[in-house]
């Protein structure tokens, strides 16, 4: 899960993509970059951490242009170093900049094959470096002084035919324009919009909705799966089908947790949807435990907000804000390494004691992923003087590794794996432990656009829709991205760039 960002302006964007990327903050707080684009010249600046972190008074006077991407990233793979921030960079053909999220399933295969047939260097371990290889080489097979539209596309249909995964991808191309597409199942979301100035329109490509409406832009519309759209400096707009096999089969965790709630996201509204969890959910408690004791319905701030509060009214009961948040903890889902993300729990969440003295309280989260922060969270209530603590889930039990890009990697760590409802419960410390139907997920995302033929739901059923996902692979992936390789390498972070670069001149 990372977030991105384009745009193309009729005046310097560095400002715009800066405030898009605190806007889409929450998908990654690992570490951020922009790159902007003036006449032939890029400037650069990435680093590790927040946005407001990386990016100082002295680095935006440097990013100047009137084009440029942005890009904030946590890690599923490789080290959590800023060596391997985004964009990256290429330098042939024309010198190409790249922004991605998602996950490739062929990495291995196509690092190898960049190497040999395509002689490519890869430096680091990243599969968007990966990509943006595999882009570049197709694009200069074109043999164009001057990349057409035409051109574009076609590279981009040839990027489809060898690369396998999920993936929403931003790339400026230096002097010419902003490229983004999306893969044939248009698992990773992407969407663009429109903003009119006196000087003309501009246009933004990004992960989510609410960066647009948050900038002032409208949104047009989502990418649709296996679609390119081809921006040029100019403000020309081409779009065109790259994908010969695409067929819309969204991530479903994006509407669980992923996306902000205020986010529209292939027609689905993720704030309805998740009232619609929060209606499911409240049907099944009701339907298979009718005779519930439930005091109080308190959500663990904030994905489960909404889910929460429509369950309270469907059963009737209070809905209490119980925990308060320190708005400077970032999100323990996405912090890597299973320390941390425990350690940070109690720094994050404060107990309201009367809210839970003597109560049986309904604490609802989205989800339950490794089951270290809800054990913490229902230790609090505990605490806090609740007389029974029940748990529920607006999501099934996670019980396989994801491969797409979301960190869910090795199925040891998915306390939900290998274990009954009733293991995990004792687990957690619960006194009743609820988790939402898989049917009735997705009916609540899909009544928001029917025309979603199916959801990649593989966390929960261990189905993956692309890439050739076998045991062997899960296995290597495991290896790669489990919690002890989340650490920073001391050599890469000492290499890293800590200031921003003008890539024409960098010497």
């Amino acid at each position: 899960m990372c977030g991105i960002v384009g745009i193309v302006g009729r005046s310097f964007v560095n400002q715009a993509i800066y405030d898009a990327l605190t806007v889409l903050q929450h998908r990654g707080q690992d570490a951020a970059g922009i790159v902007t684009c003036e006449g032939d010249r890029l400037f650069l600046r990435k680093d590790n951490g927040m946005v407001r972190d990386v990016f100082q008074s002295r680095h935006m006077r440097r990013l100047v242009g009137n084009m440029g991407i942005g890009h904030v990233r946590y890690p599923t793979a490789g080290t959590a170093s800023s060596a391997e921030a985004q964009p990256f960079y290429v330098n042939s053909p024309y010198g190409i900049t790249l922004a991605h999220n998602g996950n490739l399933t062929n990495t291995t295969a196509l690092a190898e094959d960049i190497y040999r047939a395509d002689l490519r260097h890869i430096n680091t371990s990243s599969d968007s470096e990966v990509l943006l290889n595999v882009f570049a080489h197709e694009l200069q097979q074109m043999g164009k002084l001057i990349p057409q539209p035409d051109d574009i596309f076609t590279a981009v249909a040839r990027v489809h035919q060898r690369i396998e995964g999920a993936y929403a991808v931003i790339a400026m191309i230096t002097g010419y324009g902003i490229l983004a597409f999306r893969d044939p199942h248009g698992i990773r979301p992407v969407c663009y919009g429109r903003r009119d100035t006196e000087q003309g329109p501009e246009y933004m490509i990004a992960s989510e909705s609410v960066a647009l409406s948050g900038l002032g832009f409208h949104l047009v519309r989502d990418l649709a799966p296996g679609e390119a759209i081809y921006i040029s400096a100019e403000g020309e707009v081409y779009t065109r089908q790259c994908s010969e096999n695409a067929q819309l089969s969204p991530c479903i965790f994006e509407q669980v947790y992923l996306a902000r709630p205020d986010s529209i996201i292939d027609g689905i509204s993720v704030y309805k949807a998740r009232l619609r969890m929060g209606e499911k959910l409240a049907e099944k408690i009701q339907r298979e435990w009718p005779d519930h004791d439930i005091d109080v319905v308190i959500p663990i701030p904030d994905t489960s907000r909404t889910a929460a509060l429509q369950m309270a009214n469907m059963l009737d009961v209070k809905y209490r804000e119980g925990f308060i948040k320190n708005r400077y903890i970032g999100r323990t889902f996405i912090m890597p390494g299973q320390q941390q993300r425990k350690k940070s729990v109690r720094q994050k969440l404060n107990a309201i004691e009367l809210e839970f003295s003597g109560k049986n309280v309904l604490l609802v989260d989205d989800s339950i992923v490794r089951g270290t922060t809800c054990n913490e969270i229902i230790q609090m209530a505990r605490e806090a003087g609740a007389n029974k603590v029940y748990f529920a889930s607006a999501a099934p039990a996670v019980i396989y590794p994801n491969v797409y890009g979301i960190d869910m990697p090795a199925a040891q760590e998915l306390i939900a794996h290998g274990r009954t409802n009733d293991e995990i419960c004792t687990l957690i410390g619960a006194d009743k432990l609820v988790y939402q139907d898989l049917e009735d997920l997705v009916a609540a995302c899909r009544e928001g656009n029917p025309d979603v033929v199916e959801f990649d739901c593989s966390v929960f059923d261990g189905r993956y829709i692309a890439g050739k996902i076998d045991r062997d692979y899960l296995d290597s992936l495991e290896k790669q991205r489990n919690d002890a390789v989340k650490k920073p390498k001391n050599l890469a972070a000492a290499l890293a760039s800590n200031e921003a670069v003008d890539l024409h001149n960098s010497n």
